[in-house]
C-alpha cells in the first residue's frame, strides 16, 4: 500500500534505504546504531518506524525500528522489501531461558519459537521460523571478530511482555509456566518479541533474515556496544559473501 509513492507505514519508496537493514525494536536505537554508518542520513520517522541510510564498505545500508512485537515487525518487513530491501538483521535485547547465560552474552537466533499470534495469518503452525544460514554465518563470523560471549540457538518470540515476567498473576498461568519449563528442556537460550514474526514473513517473501539479541538478565541494562559492533560487522561479512558469490549489493 502507497501513498504519495511511500509505503504506507514506513514512509520510504524505493532508493530510499539500502539492500541489507538492521532492525532494532526501538527508535531511540536507529540514530546509536547509524552512528556505525558512514555518511548516514535520517530518512524517515513515522509511528514506530525510524530509518536512517548510511554506507558500510562503500555499500548503502539503513536501519529501521519495528516497534514491539512481531505485528509491527511483519508490517516493516514487508514494506521494506517492497522498497527493494532483501536482506535483514534483527537486533536487540531479550530475556534469558537458559538460567546460566550472563548479562551481556549474546544469543545469535538461528531459529525462534511461534509464541505468538502474527505468523498464524502466513503459514501454518507447523511451519518453523528459522534464519537464513548465511546471515547466522555472517553474525558468529561478527561475534568472534568482535569477542563477543555468545551462543547460537532458538529463542522464543511471545507476544506477552508482562506474561513472561509476571505469569503467576495470569488466568492462564499453569499454561504458561508449563510451556515456559518446556522451552527451558528444549534448550531455548532468550525470549524476545519480534524474530518469529521477522523470520516467517522473510520465508514467505523469499528473502533473507537472521537475528542476534544481547541477553539482559538483571539490572542494569549491560551497554550495547558489543551488540551493535556485531550486527555491524556482521553486515560487512554478509556484504564481503555477496560479492564473493557475484550476488549484486546494490538494489
Amino acid at each position: 500500500m502507497e501513498v504519495d509513492g511511500k509505503q504506507y507505514h514506513i514512509r520510504l519508496g524505493r532508493g530510499d534505504v539500502g539492500k541489507y537493514v538492521l532492525l532494532p525494536g526501538d527508535p531511540g536505537r536507529c540514530k546509536q546504531i547509524a552512528s556505525y554508518f558512514d555518511n548516514a542520513q535520517l530518512i524517515s520517522e513515522n509511528r514506530e518506524y525510524v530509518t536512517y541510510t548510511g554506507e558500510v564498505d562503500g555499500v548503502k545500508v539503513s536501519v529501521t525500528s519495528t516497534g514491539i512485537g512481531c505485528p509491527s515487525a511483519a508490517i516493516a518487513v514487508e514494506e521494506l522489501v517492497r522498497c527493494g530491501a532483501d536482506t535483514f538483521i534483527r537486533v536487540g535485547t531479550s530475556g534469558h531461558i537458559q538460567k546460566d547465560f550472563k548479562s551481556g552474552d549474546l544469543a545469535i537466533i538461528s531459529a525462534a519459537i511461534r509464541d505468538e499470534g502474527t505468523t498464524k495469518h502466513y503459514l501454518p503452525i507447523e511451519f518453523p521460523a528459522v534464519a537464513d544460514l548465511d546471515v547466522t554465518r555472517a553474525l558468529q563470523i561478527a561475534a568472534k571478530k568482535v569477542g563477543a560471549n555468545f551462543r547460537i540457538g532458538i529463542s522464543q518470540s511471545k507476544d506477552s511482555f508482562y506474561g513472561q515476567h509476571e505469569p503467576e498473576r495470569m488466568g492462564v498461568a499453569a499454561d504458561l509456566l508449563a510451556r515456559w519449563r518446556a522451552w527451558e528442556i528444549g534448550g531455548a537460550l532468550c525470549s524476545e518479541m519480534e524474530a518469529a514474526g521477522i523470520y516467517i514473513v522473510a520465508s514467505t517473501l523469499g528473502v533473507r533474515a537472521g537475528g542476534v539479541a544481547m541477553v539482559h538478565a538483571k539490572e542494569p541494562m549491560p551497554p550495547l556496544d558489543i551488540l551493535l559492533e556485531t550486527s555491524v560487522q556482521a553486515l560487512r561479512e554478509l556484504i564481503k559473501m555477496d560479492l564473493e558469490a557475484n550476488i549484486s549489493v546494490t538494489i
